[in-house]
């Protein structure tokens, strides 16, 4: 038995170990080195495992499952066809839009329409919206043609400009296709023959808050 000075310190050195445990013997023996031997193999795995000495640690990294499930997104009971939404972010918020469908992102598709208060056909989240007791008649409206890549804007490629151009020249805007603006006036056309003044006056004008009014008080 090996005497230690405390555990896991042995009392003689590694020397001495070396000549105790004979290991010089064994070298003298095979020419000055250690005998190897071949590597076994590699065994099948087998079929049962044995279970780990240890749980794991609570932070580990463990690797997310990577299922995807997409479902369809659920649209709110109080926004369907028709129905006149304010919008709550973006370029055009506290507008008044009309509500034309659901597309298959679960995005919605509005309109203005443009010709009362700017807002083009555009996709919204519904996150974003105030739905409003206020409907329309849009069975007239065909919006067969509008999904997710008709939104798509197209990829502009930018050229390198020097200091002194990019300065000099006039930044215009890019016009919109031809078939961008006929679509929006067949939409336009369809809604306006059945919006009556009172309902031409709303959509105009914006929502805003003033002081004094409560917002969890009021009815849309």
């Amino acid at each position: 038995m090996v005497k230690e000075v405390a555990r896991g310190i042995p009392a003689q050195g590694r020397s001495k170990s070396y000549h105790r445990r004979g290991l010089w013997a064994i070298k003298k023996k095979n020419g000055g080195k250690f005998p190897t031997h071949a590597k076994k193999a590699a065994e099948p795995a087998a079929a049962s495992k044995k279970p780990a000495k240890f749980y794991a640690a609570e932070d580990a990294p463990v690797p997310l499952a990577r299922k995807v499930i997409r479902r369809p997104t659920k649209l709110r009971a109080s926004i369907t066809p028709g129905t006149v939404l304010i919008l709550l972010a973006g370029r055009f918020k506290g507008k008044r839009v009309v509500f034309l469908g659901q597309l298959p992102s679960g995005l919605l598709l509005v309109t203005g329409p443009f010709k009362l208060n700017g807002v083009p056909l555009r996709r919204v989240n519904q996150a974003y919206v105030i739905a409003t007791s206020t409907k329309v008649d849009v069975a007239g409206v065909d919006t067969a043609n509008f999904d997710d890549s008709y939104f798509k804007a197209a990829e502009k490629k930018q050229k390198k400009q020097t200091e002194e151009a990019f300065f000099q020249e006039k930044q215009e805007k890019a016009a919109l296709p031809a078939e961008y603006v006929a679509n929006q006036k067949a939409v336009d056309a369809a809604l306006l023959g059945k919006l009556s003044d009172d309902l031409k006056g709303y959509l105009s004008t914006r929502f805003t808050l003033r002081s004094g009014d409560r917002p969890h008080l009021m009815k849309f």
